[in-house]
């Protein structure tokens, strides 16, 4: 009688010890996206554009409680990687072309209010009077064209532990036809120093390494690269402490220095075609959209 009794007690507590675990594990797939995450977003600098229309879009979206951090590219893929592997949600702040998209499975969350404005470029912007007193570079400057796909190839280089000047060199090396036609009949100019202005995204970096390497190598130019904010890299062009940048994001991202700066430099026009900002998040995340968020 005794050792039914200790059984059934045994097989009493078993099936409460269940119930409680499958009330845990309801408990935790029910939680919201924003308990999941602790209503954060992980950002990257400050002073970038991104960061200027994720805080437009928490109050287009109406998500009151959820906080922007503030970081870098580098901090947000640190804690992308982190999530990602531990296979955790995590929401971050993204743009294409970017080699984190070639590393892991990761989606845009859909923006129906277009707190992101539309697909934009990345323009070339250079000093007024660059022409006149560095024609070569200016030449080659405005010939400067490459797709997302030749950018990703020094990104992920670079994210494989490449320095960036390497990674440059060697897409430099590999892709020279494409190269000389940037400095097809230039002449040389040779010791003349210019300066590059550079935000310390992924894909800057890749652009406006292969554009010292190029200048230097081929051009015979002594090349300084400014890494800066967006706000000083648009100021640098304007009063002419630096040359020239490749790391315009137009229309959208950089509007607001665009307009505050109208007239004190000259754009070159488009380098890259392809681009896209939002919300990212691994596809294994079920959300879809901005909204959901809420």
């Amino acid at each position: 009688m005794r050792k039914h009794t200790i059984k059934t007690l045994m097989a009493v507590s078993l099936i409460f010890v269940s119930v409680l675990a499958g009330c845990s594990k309801e408990a935790a797939s029910d939680a919201s996206v924003g308990d999941q995450v602790k209503h954060e977003i992980i950002g990257i600098d400050p002073g970038a554009g991104l960061m200027k229309q994720t805080a437009q879009a928490l109050k287009d979206y109406d998500l009151k409680d959820w906080k922007l951090v503030e970081g870098s590219s580098a901090a947000m893929t640190a804690a992308l990687d982190k999530a990602y592997k531990a296979k955790k949600p995590i929401i971050v702040t993204g743009w294409t072309p970017h080699w984190m998209f070639a590393k892991y499975d990761l989606k845009y969350l859909s923006d129906p209010k277009g707190s992101y404005g539309q697909d934009e470029q990345i323009h070339t912007v250079v000093r007024t009077g660059l022409s006149k007193d560095a024609p070569s570079a200016y030449a080659m400057l405005d010939r400067f064209e490459w797709t997302p796909e030749e950018m990703a190839v020094v990104m992920s280089a670079v994210a494989d532990g490449k320095k960036p000047e390497e990674a440059a060199a060697a897409w430099v090396k590999d892709n020279a036809a494409k190269v000389d036609a940037w400095v097809k009949d230039l002449a040389q100019d040779n010791g003349k120093k210019l300066k590059l202005a550079y935000v310390a995204w992924d894909s800057e970096i890749a652009s406006t390494n292969v554009v010292k390497t190029v200048l230097e190598q081929k051009l015979g130019y002594t090349v300084e690269m400014l890494q800066v904010e967006a706000g000083p890299m648009w100021a640098g062009i304007a009063d002419g402490s630096a040359d020239a940048m490749v790391a315009a994001w137009l229309p959208t991202t950089h509007q607001d220095y665009l307009e505050k700066y109208k007239g004190k430099f000259e754009d070159l026009g488009p380098n890259l075609n392809g681009t896209k900002l939002g919300l990212v998040v691994p596809s294994y995340m079920t959300i879809a959209s901005i909204e959901d968020l809420k």
